[in-house]
C-alpha cells in the first residue's frame, strides 16, 4: 500500500513506543482552507480519514477540500467516501453477515472463481451477546443454566461462527458469556488511536468504525467516531468498499453545571433524548462540549452516546480529553497506548481542553445539567420522557390506549391515531381505581394480587447503563439499604441482573453489594443484552395466564435503551426505561402507579413505612465505593483471554475448508437465495407496474414491527414451518437466533403481534387482505400468492418508517416477500439505507403530502414511472394509483436514493450484488 499524500500532510511524531507517521490536518490551512481548529471535532476525524486515504481514485483532492471547507450553514451537496478502521458486529446481525459472505464464496466458486477472494479486508470483531435468554432467574444457578440453554439452542450458529473465525482473515469472535458488544468495545477493543505498518513505517490514525448494531454509537464517548449501519453495508465495508455518506450537519450541545443530588446519567440521557428529538437531529452528528463536560465521567458519557439512535442522530460525539485518558488507564490499557493517544490527539488538534474559541456548529443546544431530575421513559418509546414524580398519573392517563379493545371501530380509530407509537388522546384518569386488583394469583405457595400497572419484569440490563459503575454501585447500595430495612421484592416480579461485562460482577462483589442484590432476587442471569432486546424469557405461567385472561396492562421496568411495543415481552404492554436504581425501587414496589414522594416503597418488619428517599444512596457514598472497588487489574484479568471462551465454546466442532458446507436439513443456517441466479451483468431497470399494497402502516413503525427478534408463536407462519421440519415449540428459540435461515425470517417479516395493518382494521398482527379475492390471511401467505401471480408489491407508511434497531432482515425479508417499493412520509436513516441495499426503492411523499391527504386507501393498483429511463439522487418519480371505480390519482414522490453510489447499488439490485460483480470483474 502506498499513500499519494497530494497535500504534503505526512509528518512524524515521537511517542513512548517510538516514532510514528501521521497525516496532519493542519497542513490544509496552507491550501487556502480556513483553520481546521474551528471545525467540530467529529468533522476533523472525518477529514483526517479523507486526507490519509486521498489517492485521486477512491478519495479525490476535491473530496478533501469539500470537507475541509465545512461551514455551519453552507454545506456542499456532496457525498464523501469514509473508510472506517474496523467493523464490529453482534451475533443477531453478525450471523446473517457471515451467512452472506459464505453464500458469496459459494457463488464465486460456481462462477469458476477463487472463493478466498471473498474475505474481510477491514478488521472485524463479532461479539456473541444477543443469544442468551432469561429462562432461569432468582437463583445462584441462573447464570450457568441460562448459558447451558444458550449453547443447546445455538450450537449450529456457533459452529458457523467457529468456521468463519478460521476460514476468514481479519475476523475475530468474542465467545458467549463474555459481555455485551458495546461494553466490550468500550472497555477493551477500542484503541482511540490505531497504528498500522505501512511501507515499513508505523502509521497512526484515529480509531473509527461502523457496526451492525445501532448502539455502536456508544463508542463515541471515547472520542472514537462510529455508528450503526445495516448488515449488508457492514459487509461491503469489510470487503474493502468505502462507506459513502453525505457531509453531515453537526449540532453542538453545550453543557453547563453538574448533575444534582439524586439525578443520574440515565436521567440525563432520557432528558436529552426527548430534547434532541424535538430539536430534530436525524441524519446529523451531535457533538457535546462546554464546561459541563468536566462533570461527566466517561461512563456517564457512554450512556449518553449509546442512545444517539433514540434521539435520532447519526452519533453523539465526545472529543478526547483528560477524562478519556483517565478512563483508558482505569480500564487497564497499555501505558504506551495512553501515551500515544495523548501525544497524537494533541498534535492533530483532536484533544479538547476547553480553552480557546469553541468549534463552529450548525446549531447549538444549551443544557444545564443542574436541571436534570429523576426520570423514566415510556410506556412505548425511548423519547417519551416522564419525570418520576408524574409516572403514576401518566400511566393511568395512557392506559386506555394500551388496553385491547373489543370494539373494532374503536380499535381502528385508536390504531390510526396511535400509528404504532403516535400520540393518542389521554383517557380519563378515573377509568379504574389504581389500587383495585384485577385478579388473585397463586404463585409458589403465595396468593398475590395482580392488576393493571403490576411490574412483572424488573431487569438491570443493557450496556447503556451496566457500563456505568455509578448507577450499578448505586443499585447495589439501594439494595443493601432496602434489605437492611427488611424490604423484599414482590413475588410476581421477574428480576434479573445481566451486565455487559464480568467486571461489573467483580466490583459489586468486592464492594460487598452482590449479596444484597441477590437477596432481592437480582441474581446474575447472563452477560448479554437479554431483556433489552426481547430475550426476557417466559413469565411464570400463573402470571402469564392472569395477564391473558384478564387483559391486564402489565409493566416492565428495565435499564435499557428500547421499549417499543411488544419488544420486551409479548404479554407486557407498558415498558419503561429507568436507571438500575429505579429498577430496584419498582421491583420493591411491585407496581408502576406509585408516587414515591408520598407513598412508601414498602414497610419494614415493624410495619413502619419506608420511603424511597430513606434508602436512596448519596453521590458521595457512590463515588467513595467506586474508588474503593474498581482497579485496572480487574479489566486486565477479565480481558486477557477474551477470545478463548469456556470449555463449551472450545469443544464445539469446527467445520473445515474455504467453503461452508450447507446442510439442507438445518433449520438455523441455510444458503440464502440472493446469489443463486447471479449474472455478471445487472438486468436493466424497469418501472413498477400493477403493484398491490401488502400493508398500510402508521407512524413510527419500527424494525421490531417489520422483523421481530423475540419469540416465535406456534401458530405463526414461521412456527408452522418449524413444526413441519420436526422442531418442537420448546425448541423454536427466537427470530433473532434464526436469522441465518431465510425460510424462517421471510415468514417472520411483518409478523409482530402488535403490528396494525390498516387494510384489516381492528386486527393486530401480521395479517392483510389478498386484494384479488378480498380474503383475509397472513402477510406471508398473501405475499406468496402475489409472487405466484407475478404481481409486485408496495408498502404505504407514515413518518419515521423503520425506526429502531439496525436490523438488516427488516429489509431482506421485505425484499424476499416481493415488495418493490416502500412509500412513506419519512424514513429512519439505517433502514432506508438497508432497503436500498436490498434493491427495494424507498419513496417519500413530498412535504405536506401523505396517504391521507392524497386519499389513498391501499386498495388501489399502483404504477411507479420514471425508473426505467435511469435515476439520479433524490429524483422525483410519478406514482399512479387506480381505484376500483376506474378513477386515478397521479402524484410525484421522491426516490430516496440519496447518493450516486446508492443509485448504482439500486441498479445492481443491492449492495452485495454490486460488490460481488466488482470483485469478479477485478479478478478477471
Amino acid at each position: 500500500m502506498t499513500r499519494a499524500d497530494p497535500f504534503g500532510a505526512k509528518t512524524t511524531l515521537e511517542t513512548a513506543a517510538g516514532k510514528v507517521t501521521f497525516y496532519r490536518i493542519g497542513r490544509l490551512a496552507e491550501h487556502g482552507v480556513s483553520d481546521p481548529s474551528r471545525l467540530p471535532f467529529s468533522i476533523r476525524v472525518l477529514l483526517e480519514n479523507l486526507l490519509r486515504h486521498c489517492d485521486g481514485h477512491l478519495v479525490t483532492e476535491e473530496d478533501v477540500l469539500a470537507l475541509a471547507r465545512w461551514a455551519p450553514r453552507d454545506l456542499p451537496d456532496r457525498e464523501i467516501p469514509f473508510m472506517p478502521a474496523r467493523v464490529i458486529l453482534q451475533d443477531f446481525t453478525g450471523v446473517p453477515a457471515v451467512v452472506d459472505l459464505a453464500a458469496m464464496r459459494s457463488a464465486v466458486k460456481r462462477l469458476g472463481g477463487d472463493p478466498r477472494r471473498i474475505n474481510p479486508l477491514v478488521p472485524a470483531d463479532l461479539v456473541i451477546d444477543h443469544s442468551v435468554q432469561v429462562d432461569f432467574f432468582g437463583t445462584e444457578l441462573a447464570f450457568h443454566l441460562n448459558v447451558e440453554k444458550e449453547f443447546e439452542r445455538n450450537r449450529e450458529r456457533y459452529a458457523l461462527l467457529r468456521w468463519a473465525q478460521k476460514a476468514f482473515r481479519n475476523f475475530r469472535v468474542v465467545p458467549p458469556g463474555t459481555g455485551i458488544v458495546h461494553q466490550v468495545n468500550l472497555e477493551y477493543l477500542a484503541k482511540v488511536v490505531q497504528t498500522r505498518e505501512v511501507n515499513g513505517e508505523v502509521e497512526a490514525f484515529p480509531d473509527t468504525l461502523v457496526g451492525t448494531d445501532s448502539h455502536t454509537t456508544m463508542i463515541n464517548a471515547l472520542g472514537v467516531l462510529g455508528w450503526g449501519v445495516g448488515g449488508i453495508e457492514a459487509e461491503a465495508v469489510m470487503l474493502g468498499q468505502p462507506y459513502d455518506m453525505r457531509i453531515p450537519e453537526v449540532i453542538g450541545v453545550r453543557l453547563t453545571g453538574r448533575l444534582p443530588e439524586g439525578a443520574t446519567a440515565t436521567d440525563f440521557v432520557l432528558t436529552i433524548t426527548q430534547l434532541l428529538r424535538k430539536k430534530g437531529v436525524v441524519d446529523k452528528f451531535v457533538e457535546f462540549f462546554g464546561p459541563g463536560l468536566r462533570a461527566l465521567s466517561l461512563p456517564d458519557r457512554a450512556t449518553i452516546a449509546n442512545m444517539a439512535p433514540e434521539y435520532g442522530a447519526t452519533c453523539g460525539f465526545f472529543p478526547v480529553d483528560g477524562e478519556t485518558l483517565a478512563y483508558l488507564r482505569g480500564t487497564g490499557r497499555d501505558p504506551d497506548l495512553v501515551d500515544l493517544v495523548e501525544r497524537y490527539t494533541k498534535a492533530q488538534g483532536l484533544f479538547y481542553d476547553g480553552q480557546g474559541p469553541d468549534p463552529l456548529y450548525t446549531d447549538v443546544v444549551e443544557l444545564d445539567l443542574g436541571t436534570i431530575e429523576p426520570t423514566l421513559a415510556g410506556p412505548r418509546r425511548p423519547h417519551d420522557r416522564v419525570p418520576l414524580r408524574e409516572v403514576k398519573r401518566q400511566f393511568w392517563e395512557s392506559i386506555a390506549s394500551m388496553l385491547p379493545s373489543p370494539n373494532p371501530a374503536q380499535a381502528q380509530a385508536v390504531g390510526r391515531l396511535e400509528g404504532e407509537g403516535g400520540v393518542v388522546a389521554p383517557a380519563p384518569a378515573a377509568t379504574a381505581a389504581p389500587s383495585a386488583p384485577a385478579t388473585w394469583v397463586s404463585l409458589d405457595g403465595q396468593t398475590v394480587a395482580l392488576g393493571h400497572g403490576a411490574v412483572v419484569i424488573a431487569a438491570i440490563t443493557s450496556c447503556t447503563n451496566t457500563s456505568n459503575p455509578s448507577v450499578m454501585i448505586g443499585a447495589g447500595l439501594l439494595a443493601r439499604n432496602a434489605v437492611k430495612r427488611g424490604l423484599t421484592v414482590k413475588p410476581y416480579v421477574k428480576t434479573s441482573l445481566a451486565p455487559g461485562s464480568p467486571v461489573v460482577v467483580d466490583y459489586l462483589r468486592r464492594a460487598g453489594l452482590l449479596p444484597y442484590l441477590e437477596a432481592l432476587r437480582f441474581h446474575l442471569v447472563g452477560f448479554g443484552c437479554t431483556t433489552c432486546i426481547g430475550n426476557s424469557g417466559p413469565l411464570p405461567e400463573p402470571i402469564a395466564k392472569a395477564i391473558r385472561e384478564h387483559n391486564l396492562v402489565a409493566v416492565a421496568v428495565l435499564s435499557g435503551n428500547r421499549n417499543f411495543e411488544a419488544r420486551i415481552h409479548p404479554l407486557v404492554r407498558a415498558n419503561y426505561l429507568a436507571s438500575p436504581m429505579l429498577v430496584v425501587a419498582y421491583a420493591l414496589a411491585g407496581r408502576i402507579d406509585i408516587d414515591f414522594e408520598r407513598e412508601p416503597v414498602g414497610f419494614d418488619p415493624n410495619g413502619q413505612p419506608v420511603f424511597l428517599r430513606d434508602i436512596w444512596p448519596s453521590q458521595e457514598e457512590i463515588q467513595g465505593t467506586i474508588r474503593e472497588s474498581l482497579d485496572p487489574e480487574m479489566f486486565r484479568a477479565r480481558y486477557a483471554r477474551v477470545f478463548e471462551g469456556d470449555e463449551r465454546w472450545r469443544s464445539l466442532p469446527v467445520p473445515e475448508g474455504d467453503l461452508y458446507e450447507w446442510d439442507p436439513d438445518s433449520t438455523y443456517i441455510q444458503e440464502p437465495p440472493f446469489f443463486r441466479e447471479f449474472s455478471l451483468e445487472p438486468p436493466p431497470l424497469q418501472d413498477i407496474r400493477g403493484a398491490r399494497v401488502l400493508a398500510v402502516l402508521g407512524d413510527t413503525v419500527t424494525t421490531d414491527h417489520i422483523s421481530p427478534a423475540g419469540s416465535i408463536p406456534v401458530n405463526s407462519p414461521a412456527g408452522q414451518y418449524l413444526i413441519s421440519r420436526g422442531v418442537q415449540p420448546a425448541d423454536f428459540n427466537t427470530y433473532g437466533a434464526r436469522r441465518g435461515n431465510h425460510e424462517v425470517m421471510i415468514r417472520g417479516t411483518f409478523a409482530n403481534i402488535r403490528l396494525k395493518n390498516m387494510l384489516v382494521p381492528g386486527t393486530e398482527g401480521g395479517y392483510t387482505v389478498y386484494h384479488p379475492t378480498g380474503e383475509r390471511m397472513t402477510i406471508y401467505e398473501a405475499a406468496m400468492r402475489y409472487q405466484e401471480a407475478g404481481i409486485p408489491l408496495i408498502i404505504l407508511a407514515g413518518k419515521e418508517y423503520g425506526s429502531g434497531s439496525s436490523r438488516d432482515w427488516a429489509a431482506k425479508g421485505t425484499a424476499l416477500l416481493g415488495v418493490k417499493a416502500v412509500l412513506a412520509e419519512s424514513f429512519e436513516r439505517i433502514h432506508r439505507s438497508n432497503l436500498v441495499g436490498m434493491g427495494v426503492l424507498p419513496l417519500q411523499f413530498r412535504p405536506g403530502e401523505n396517504r391521507e391527504s392524497l386519499g389513498l386507501t391501499g386498495f388501489e393498483i399502483y404504477d411507479i414511472e420514471g425508473i426505467a429511463q435511469g435515476l439520479r439522487p433524490r429524483q422525483e418519480v410519478i406514482v399512479r394509483a387506480r381505484r376500483a371505480d376506474g378513477t386515478e390519482i397521479a402524484f410525484p414522490a421522491i426516490a430516496r436514493l440519496d447518493t450516486p453510489v446508492e443509485v448504482e447499488y439500486y441498479r445492481h439490485g443491492g449492495i452485495l450484488p454490486a460488490v460481488l460483480r466488482r470483485i469478479l470483474q477485478e479478478a478477471s
